[in-house]
């Protein structure tokens, strides 16, 4: 499978690359750039609005690319798959069109001391817009969010529970069926940050119970700048638009417009055709192998690497989740985290240090950086053994 993905063959600093990055960016399979690259050459053209050949075929493969992603997800129709440039489009997209219309001055909104940036700041914007409240429930000592302490932080005036589906600093896998049904019971909007999830576990949004759903397509083997929303038809009909402009109206004069239904309405301007393609090609990559094997192995490769980081002197693991995939974040005592990930970078190995667009999360053990270890189905045991090998050399 690694033949698949062509920059895994190259060499960085003389070394072979070993990529361990991935919750970062994830590398591509030939697959989807020979899509990205064939539309381009053989199929370029807008979409939704030309009457030519070039016009229809364009349209016909973005929209097939919708019902790809909708299927992917779970979703129970088409029409609730919006494109973004990523997970935090999306996540600012919920805040400002469904947000602006629930919160009001009083109301609460509801997240949790693992989040990314992305789900944080579009909510605090919204609640100081709104004079509304920005409540967090913090996460325990072995790194997870306790529901019992999540209901607490619950209240009648709770309108919005966001919360990642995987944290991007600790790996913690998120009980988000639990966690969504006790906002549910608040009358509250379950938002899901799945950006960290949809490479290494099965999504089913209804099964979830999540009413929105966000993911980022360069995490999932596909191209930057594209992304999807999961959102519940209901739920996007009585949306406002948030951005306004060509491709996202039904009519237009002076004084009045009408605007499209979703997922239209939500897609201003020119999409970003070639990268839905590419996500869909992505998700057909992932079909065509064994993903369950592939799946098993990450486990076991993750399982393999936290316990052999556990042996090097000086090493501190962040986090003991009993449920923790694909990311392993550490300090190394009297090591700046940079300094740690340049040594790596000099041995081929890609490794990430700083606060990962997470300083609370850091901050509840008192850092401001960190290195973080992030794995994919395409690693090995043999990257782990060199990681290792440079960590344990003082």
């Amino acid at each position: 499978m690694r033949r698949d993905f062509p920059l895994l063959a190259r060499t960085v600093h003389g070394k072979p690359l070993a990529w361990l990055d991935n919750a970062a960016t994830t590398q591509k399979p030939e697959a989807v750039i020979s899509a990205v690259d064939r539309f381009y050459r053989t199929q370029n053209s807008n979409i939704h609005r030309g009457a030519h050949t070039m016009a229809r075929q364009a349209t016909e493969l973005y929209e097939a690319a919708r019902e790809r992603v909708a299927a992917f997800l779970g979703a129970a129709d088409p029409r609730e798959i919006v494109f973004t440039r990523g997970t935090t489009e999306a996540l600012n997209l919920i805040a400002q069109s469904h947000g602006r219309s629930v919160v009001g001055p009083g109301d609460e909104v509801l997240v949790t001391e693992l989040e990314h940036h992305a789900n944080i700041v579009p909510w605090q914007v919204l609640c100081a817009e709104r004079g509304a409240q920005l409540k967090v429930v913090p996460f325990n000592d072995r790194g997870e969010i306790d529901p019992a302490a999540f209901a607490h932080a619950l209240s009648p005036r709770t309108k919005i529970a966001a919360f990642a589906h995987v944290s991007n600093v600790l790996g913690t896998v998120l009980p988000v069926r639990e966690l969504a049904a006790l906002a549910h019971a608040h009358g509250a909007t379950v938002v899901v940050d799945g950006a960290q999830a949809v490479a290494h576990l099965p999504v089913a949004v209804r099964d979830l119970n999540a009413d929105f759903y966000v993911l980022s397509g360069h995490k999932l083997f596909a191209p930057t700048g594209i992304g999807a929303l999961y959102g519940r038809l209901d739920l996007l009909e009585a949306m406002p638009p948030w951005q306004v402009g060509g491709g996202m109206i039904e009519s237009v004069a002076f004084d009045h417009t009408d605007f499209a239904p979703p997922p239209q309405r939500f897609e201003a301007g020119t999409a970003h055709i070639a990268g839905a393609i590419g996500l869909a090609t992505a998700i057909d990559y992932l079909a065509s192998i064994d993903l369950s094997a592939a799946r098993s192995h990450e486990a076991s490769l993750h399982a393999y690497a936290r316990t052999q980081l556990g042996t090097v002197p000086r090493l501190r693991l962040l986090g003991d989740p009993r449920q923790q995939i694909s990311v392993l974040t550490f300090t190394i005592d009297g090591t700046d985290p940079a300094h740690t990930a340049a040594r790596l970078d000099e041995a081929g190995i890609m490794a990430r240090a700083g606060h990962h667009c997470a300083q609370p999360a850091l901050r509840h053990y008192g850092l401001s950086a960190a290195t973080r270890v992030s794995l994919a189905l395409y690693n090995t045991y043999d990257e782990i053994d060199k990681l290792l090998g440079v960590l344990r050399t003082p």
